[in-house]
């Protein structure tokens, strides 16, 4: 007699996932760190100051990768919750779909803002 396994139906997300959103909370945490305290060594007071920082080959790709740890960890989230709370397949479809727009959307806007001269 064969033994009788279940396999399970769906996107299978799970650990991968949480894994991944563990890992961008924690680069979210260490970003937090380092912009307080190059904050509180710097002290930048004027834009010109904040330009400085930003322009530096350090900061700019850790705030990029803090971005995209935001972004990501975000994505996560909202999608697991649309996946628990709404399950009519259309709709919960359309509302990933439209978080997924607006969360590319803001990765474009705060590269152009970041990267920009």
């Amino acid at each position: 007699m064969k033994a009788y396994t279940k396999n399970p139906v769906g996107a299978h997300y799970g650990l991968g996932d949480w894994l991944l959103q563990r890992l961008t909370a924690v680069v979210m945490a260490v970003y937090t760190v380092v912009a307080l305290v190059t904050i509180a060594w710097c002290a930048p007071a004027t834009y010109a100051d904040w330009r400085v920082m930003f322009a530096g080959t350090f900061f700019r790709p850790f705030t990029m990768l803090f971005l995209i740890a935001l972004l990501y960890h975000a994505w996560v989230g909202m999608r697991d919750i649309l996946m628990d709370y709404i399950h009519p397949t259309g709709i919960r479809l359309a509302l990933q779909s439209a978080v997924a727009v607006v969360l590319l959307l803001y990765l474009i806007w705060s590269a152009s803002i970041l990267w920009s001269r």
